[in-house]
């Protein structure tokens, strides 16, 4: 499924079409779980989804981690909403990484290629 690039789209998926390349999985607790983004595009629209009062956090080419302590500190990871969405844009053959403290917690993401009129 390829969608047109528009700049400042909306960061939720609200209208977007049915995509053809969707993947879930369950997560265990404090397991990193990896997904390769496909390529069959050179970038991707990445609508991410966690199961309800769920604390996950995702990570792009790093291995992810939930946070450590009460002090801000750098990260690789950035936390999908509870109960939202979190869209990012991935180039192909990235690695998506996710984690949790919770157990058996659902996650979905749906990738959306992206055309441009350019080819960047």
């Amino acid at each position: 499924m390829s969608s047109p690039y528009i700049a400042q789209q909306p960061v939720n998926d609200f209208s977007l079409r049915f995509s053809d390349q969707k993947y879930t999985a369950t997560l265990a607790a404090s397991t990193d779980t990896s997904l390769t983004v496909p390529s069959n595009a050179k970038r991707f629209k990445v609508v991410m989804k966690a199961e309800a009062d769920a604390s996950v956090y995702v990570a792009v080419n790093a291995t992810a981690a939930v946070p450590a302590g009460a002090s801000f500190a750098a990260s690789t990871s950035e936390l999908i909403p509870v109960n939202g969405v979190l869209c990012r844009e991935v180039n192909a053959a990235d690695v998506l990484h996710f984690i949790t403290a919770g157990t058996d917690i659902d996650v979905s993401v749906v990738l959306y290629s992206i055309d441009t009129i350019s080819g960047i």
